[in-house]
């Protein structure tokens, strides 16, 4: 199998767990009262596949300022399925305990989308980025440590010779 020369949406650590924390929504939301099944329930699984389905759409985009658009949009739909997540806790059908949970895994989740919007706007001119970034000071190459949130390395940038 020849080796890829660019990122699946698959390879993004945040996609998958969007996906995963969309899963969790829905099995949670299943639960919630009758009532709610066109309601909250429906309007919290939509936000919470939409999150990552935003990021799916325009990963293969050539534009990277459609990527950036596509992250973008993606976090604002973690924070409507937090939103609807309050109400659920509000409205009595989930814990405080696993409102927090979830809201924490969501949180990661929009820093770790942060991070992506970083590194794409990097790839733009600089007259064409929206705020002034220093550019970064690490060799994502050669140091692990200093990969972004989200991105996987190289796959053999921190293999060392056997001697």
């Amino acid at each position: 199998m020849p080796e890829k020369s660019y990122l699946a949406v698959e390879d993004l650590d945040v996609y998958r767990r969007l996906c995963q924390l969309h899963i969790d929504v829905c099995d949670l939301s299943h639960r919630w009262p009758q009532e709610e099944r066109y309601e909250l329930g429906s309007q919290a699984r939509r936000s919470s596949n939409s999150s990552p389905a935003q990021l799916a759409e325009k990963n293969d985009d050539r534009h990277v300022r459609n990527k950036v658009e596509g992250v973008n949009r993606s976090r604002g739909e973690a924070g409507e399925t937090i939103h609807h997540l309050f109400m659920a806790r509000l409205k009595g059908y989930i814990t405080q305990e696993a409102y927090l949970a979830l809201r924490d895994r969501y949180k990661e989740c929009i820093r770790m989308l942060n991070g992506l919007e970083r590194v794409l706007e990097r790839k733009l001119p600089a007259a064409d980025r929206r705020w002034e970034m220093e550019e970064p000071k690490a060799d994502y190459a050669t140091d692990p440590e200093a990969c972004p949130a989200g991105w996987p390395p190289a796959p053999d940038a921190f293999l060392t010779p056997d001697t």
